[in-house]
């Protein structure tokens, strides 16, 4: 067991071979990916697996360039998560392919993934299909701060129950 109670999932440099990645997709990379990869690099480094997996992100419309919006930011600060320093990109064929495992919070970003990039389809998930659920992470973006809560509370509820299927997915990727 891990000091903090959780189960650690053990992965050698061995097992690994190199640095996977999972890219975490929405649709303007502003709210939902960007807490989502706050709160992966939170429980990968909790679980010693910073250094073996890395998390990226990106948005099937985001402007190149732009921060996340100040209620993500504020919501993560609360969580004791800074994401200050994200900034959005948009979805490329560069990262799809790079990527292991492309976790999506909504099914027409599969949708999207598959049209556009059809040969990596077999990589996209929704990110509730990691914890045996299948729905959609719903956008806050330009709603009040309470949405916000609400969402990371579901993304960390996700990332927590979905963490064992997650590496165990980007490890066969």
């Amino acid at each position: 067991m891990h000091p903090n109670g959780e189960g650690n999932i053990h992965m050698s440099k061995e097992s690994v071979g190199s640095v996977k990645t999972i890219l975490l997709v929405c649709t303007g990379n502003l709210c939902r990916s960007p807490m989502a990869v706050g709160l992966l690099r939170d429980k990968l480094a909790r679980e010693g697996l910073e250094d073996e997996i890395r998390v990226l992100s990106a948005g099937t419309w985001a402007v190149e360039g732009a921060p996340a919006s100040l209620y993500a930011v504020q919501v993560m600060a609360r969580r004791g998560i800074d994401i200050r320093a994200h900034r959005a990109r948009p979805l490329t064929e560069e990262l799809v392919d790079q990527a292991d495992l492309i976790l999506v919070m909504e099914r027409n970003h599969a949708e999207a993934i598959a049209q556009a990039f059809p040969a990596y389809a077999s990589k996209v998930h929704l990110l509730s299909e990691m914890s045996g659920q299948s729905f959609d992470v719903p956008d806050p973006y330009g709603g009040p701060l309470w949405e916000y809560e609400q969402c990371a509370d579901l993304l960390t509820e996700l990332i927590e129950q979905g963490y064992p299927r997650i590496i165990r997915q980007v490890l066969k990727g």
